[in-house]
């Protein structure tokens, strides 16, 4: 470590985000604290609180090659565990319920179980000399100077009835997901909580873990049915190690995959990618149907605040989580990890408005691809701009010339996997591809935006 940038940095949440930005803190302050409500040392397998994490989760291009340079031979490690690592644009995806061509991008996936990736990622962290992990315990407020202009630690208390303590810091980072309490705390400081932009999607997952069988996936890591508007009923059906499968299914705007073991496979059997069904219609499951209500994107616009406490960082969904059906979410935080790494790199201080706004331009594109993804649904609530309507109209035409094209699945999996933004797609070559492939694209059907009539039914009954 070259000369501290501050004594203590405390964290708020162990999970992604938060073991993360502990991994780099740990580069420049003395004393990193973790501290998490749960127990999460040594924990991968899913708890109390994170009903998320029983999901099908990736961890796409981006995001692989960060951890690959914050944690030397971690990917080594999970491979020889048994979690598949693969090429993103030669998994089976479909598109508007057709195949997409298969290219060999160079652009990694991990689709480990969540919780086993986070173990990994915990372990790593927690053995780092100047990081500490305070489990079971809650925070319940800032500490700031008189003035209240500056934090200077948080108000903790652990779980086992111990008094409440103060524990000082240099620098508070709040990575404690979508539940941050940072909003009522500016409150209570005198700040204004910072506007909240939200896309109501009204996504739940249901999923299912099965007992693996080798000619499941006849040489594909995992088989993707994206939801469209066309076929609005989606679905991850991965590998996640040697034994075991996960099949998560997707619905949006009430149309949610049934708890029920019938129900779910009524549900798989409806999917655009029948392999699906046979492949698990007489498989033995590990668990029962499990599900998670995902209510609406929402980015709290801390960036454009006039006045922030300095010494106050937020990161993670705390700041901003997307639709989880795009994958974004840990590849973001380890995009925001490296972005704090760059900001306490120039030495001169934590600066807590320019970070804020560094973090903003971190989650700008992500944010356009999964809210244009959500608006192309004409149920979904929200502003469609000329710039949301001619982009989904185009992205139409190019995800139709991936099943015709792979040099086009490439490109769009380079967006994909955040390695480029999404003005890459619009390539005076890739654009003539993608108009030369939709000249035979047979007329589109009728848009599918309604629930199937026998869910109508029920549902009115």
């Amino acid at each position: 470590m070259n000369e501290p940038v501050g004594k203590r940095a405390v964290v708020i949440g162990g999970s992604v985000a938060g073991t993360l930005a502990a991994r780099v803190l740990s580069e420049f302050y003395r004393e990193v604290v973790v501290v998490d409500r749960d127990e999460v040392l040594g924990v991968d397998t899913p708890r109390r609180g994170t009903p998320h994490t029983w999901h099908a989760h990736g961890l796409h291009a981006r995001g692989y090659f960060i951890l690959e340079e914050l944690f030397p031979n971690l990917l080594d490690e999970l491979r020889d565990s048994g979690v598949p690592v693969g090429d993103l644009a030669r998994m089976k995806w479909y598109f508007n319920g057709k195949q997409v061509k298969p290219a060999d991008s160079g652009l990694p996936s991990i689709t480990a179980l969540r919780p086993v990736l986070e173990h990994h990622l915990r372990q790593r962290t927690a053995a780092l000399p100047n990081v500490t992990y305070r489990e079971r315990t809650d925070v319940h407020g800032l500490l700031a100077t008189r003035e209240g202009n500056r934090i200077i630690g948080v108000r903790v208390q652990a779980r086992d009835g111990s008094a409440e303590e103060r524990l000082g810091a240099d620098l508070v980072i709040d990575a404690s997901g979508r539940g941050s309490r940072t909003p009522v705390w500016l409150e209570e400081l005198g700040f204004e909580r910072p506007s909240e932009e939200r896309v109501k999607i009204g996504l739940a997952y249901t999923t299912r873990m099965f007992r693996k069988r080798p000619e499941m996936f006849d040489g594909w890591q995992s088989i993707n049915p994206v939801a469209s508007p066309e076929h609005p009923r989606g679905a991850f059906f991965g590998q996640v190690n040697e034994n075991e499968c996960i099949l998560s299914l997707t619905g949006i705007l009430g149309d949610h995959p049934p708890t029920d073991a019938r129900g779910y496979l009524e549900y798989v059997k409806s999917l655009p990618a029948p392999e699906i069904y046979e492949a698990v219609k007489d498989a033995q499951p590990l668990i029962e149907p499990v599900t998670f209500k995902f209510p609406a994107s929402s980015r709290r616009r801390y960036e454009r605040l006039k006045r922030f406490p300095e010494r106050l960082f937020v990161l993670g969904d705390a700041f901003c989580s997307f639709n989880p059906v795009y994958g974004q979410g840990m590849t973001v935080a380890s995009m925001e990890a490296i972005a704090l790494r760059e900001h306490l790199s120039r030495r001169s201080g934590p600066d807590s408005r320019r970070f804020l706004r560094e973090i903003g331009k971190v989650v700008d594109n992500p944010w356009e691809i999964s809210t244009s993804g959500d608006l192309d649904f004409p149920g979904t609530e929200g502003k469609r701009t000329l710039k949301v309507k001619m982009g989904n109209a185009y992205m139409a035409k190019l995800q139709y010339a991936a099943t015709i094209d792979p040099d086009v699945t490439a490109a769009f999996m380079r967006v994909a996997g955040l390695i480029d933004p999404p003005t890459a797609l619009m390539k005076p070559g890739l654009m003539l591809k993608v108009l030369r492939a939709n000249r035979r694209r047979p007329a589109p059907r009728a848009t599918v935006t309604e629930l199937p009539r026998a869910d109508r039914e029920s549902r009115a009954a």
